[in-house]
């Protein structure tokens, strides 16, 4: 008797939201876009993870220094979760390539992001995300909204 495989493919994204602020000595202007993480279809039974990329940009009209942090979302811990419902699907947001480092906002063995924005000209913090293979997860859209604040 042959066993049907199960398959299931699942709509995914994070959705990225903005909080700038700037400390009492700042005297600088800033704007602060993002692109989101955009996973596309998962597939269970793969043995690969599902990797995403995404940015926050921040241009300033003088030299700055910057943090960026990220909020824990739905799931409410670093260990990330996007939902469908009630069903969940685990996913991390990472500070490097080699996705080591979560991205957070510096407690719960998270980190943040420092560097500086030249005069004008746009800096680009590249966000790596990554879904974790072979979670036994339900089809459907799963998504999470996670709020980036950036400090200057």
């Amino acid at each position: 008797m042959k066993r049907a495989a199960r398959r299931g493919l699942c709509a995914l994204g994070v959705c990225l939201g903005l909080c700038v602020g700037s400390g009492p000595s700042s005297a600088a202007q800033c704007t602060v876009s993002t692109t989101g993480l955009a996973f596309g279809a998962y597939a269970p039974l793969s043995t690969a993870p599902n990797d995403s990329n995404g940015s926050v940009r921040i241009t300033c009209d003088e030299v700055t220094s910057y943090t960026i942090s990220i909020v824990a979302g739905v799931s409410g811990s670093f260990d990330r979760a996007m939902a469908s419902g009630t069903y969940r699907l685990s996913y991390n947001v990472f500070t490097e390539p080699n996705r080591a480092i979560v991205w957070g906002d510096g407690t719960g063995g998270s980190a943040r992001v420092v560097g500086s924005a030249t005069s004008n000209i746009a800096a680009t913090v590249p966000l790596y995300g990554r879904i974790p293979a072979r979670q036994n997860v339900r089809a459907g859209s799963y998504a999470d909204t996670l709020i980036v604040t950036v400090e200057y």
